[in-house]
């Protein structure tokens, strides 16, 4: 395979959309791959034990290295699954042997990344099943072990006539969570207008879903095939780009440019995110969360915010629930102290099971 080209972090190649194609055995220690087709980026340097370049070996990282690492990281999910995969590879490093998580949130798996390839003797791979997918799976292992693209993503076809009555994507991942499967078993759902949906899953669960799943999603009758990835039916994100100029960096004030709404309503949706009522009572100690309506919802690279003066940077990703993504391109400073910023506004994009989770965590 050849290589494609090198760039400073995972994350940055996954952010960068048309290319989140992720792909990786070259002399490099991380790869991202989907398809069944393999791409090689040299995302970090080749495995070696020079202290210089900040790299460990994973049986040798301490809990204060991976504190550091996940310094600024403020959900405590994130961080806690972060450590479960690097757990996980200190586990696969020392047995020279080769494990798989399930599917990952983009955050947790930006995180993960970050962390892993700062360790000399582990290898990561990363596959979601197309090039855009935002729920990826990383198998990783010593690079003696972990050889080549484990087979670890199936997808699914769910197809039906949906042209008098169209479902939701939270219709599909309902239907499917409905079997009594657990929401990390599923990758990325891309609705298929009209025809229905596909799902990308664990491949031990293929055939439980196709037996299991209810032949009905909303008040539709459907049928569940297996399909191989290369049948996966996506389109790349259009774009289209702008400039504005903004007296600060703060989300309030690109997003409300980038999705022409005003500032005032942007602070309000994000400052309704951060309602939320804590009751403490005879419940043998538990806390009772509840939130308001899940569909005002703010994120800047998949991560809830409740903060409004949140500061984005070029490569930030932003999305108002019900308006779309918003990409942070060039940011420059003008003659009077103020920012031009490049906003790239996703037209449209492939639609994925990551975008309705947060009404089902709480």
């Amino acid at each position: 395979m050849a290589a494609i080209g090198s760039i400073a972090t995972p994350w940055l190649l996954r952010s960068v959309f048309q290319a989140f194609s992720l792909s990786h055995s070259l002399p490099t220690k991380t790869r991202l791959s989907f398809c069944g087709t393999c791409f090689s980026f040299p995302l970090s340097t080749p495995v070696t034990r020079h202290s210089a370049l900040g790299m460990c070996h994973v049986a040798q990282a301490t809990k204060g290295e991976v504190a550091v690492a996940l310094k600024g990281v403020e959900d405590k999910n994130v961080i806690e699954e972060v450590k479960h995969v690097l757990d996980m590879a200190r586990r696969a490093s020392l047995r020279r042997e080769v494990l798989h998580t399930d599917f990952l949130t983009p955050p947790t798996l930006k995180e993960s990344l970050l962390v892993l390839e700062k360790l000399a003797d582990i290898k990561v791979i990363a596959q979601g099943g197309y090039p855009q997918a935002e729920r990826c799976r990383l198998s990783v292992g010593h690079p003696e072990a972990l050889t080549s693209d484990p087979d670890i993503v199936a997808a699914l076809s769910i197809t039906g006539n949906f042209g008098f009555q169209p479902c939701s994507h939270g219709d599909f991942l309902g239907a499917i969570l409905g079997t009594g499967i657990a929401r990390d078993k599923l990758g990325d759902i891309i609705l298929q207008g009209e025809k229905g949906a596909q799902v990308l899953l664990v491949p031990d669960l293929v055939d439980y879903i196709v037996s299991s799943l209810d032949k009905q999603v909303g008040n539709v009758s459907v049928s569940c095939t297996p399909i191989p990835l290369l049948a996966l039916e996506y389109e790349p994100p259009r774009t289209t780009s702008f400039k504005t100029v903004e007296a600060s960096l703060r989300v309030d004030a690109l997003a409300s440019a980038g999705f022409k709404i005003s500032r005032s309503k942007l602070v309000d949706l994000i400052s309704y995110d951060a309602l939320h009522l804590d009751v403490n009572g005879n419940f043998g100690g538990v806390s009772m969360f509840i939130y308001g309506n899940f569909n005002k919802d703010v994120r800047v690279n998949w991560t809830t915010i409740t903060k409004n003066n949140t500061t984005l940077k070029t490569g930030d990703i932003v999305s108002v629930s019900g308006k779309g993504r918003l990409k942070i391109g060039e940011i420059n400073s003008t003659k009077k102290g103020k920012f031009a910023v490049e906003l790239i506004r996703y037209l449209k994009h492939v639609l994925c099971a990551v975008n309705t989770d947060r009404a089902l965590q709480h």
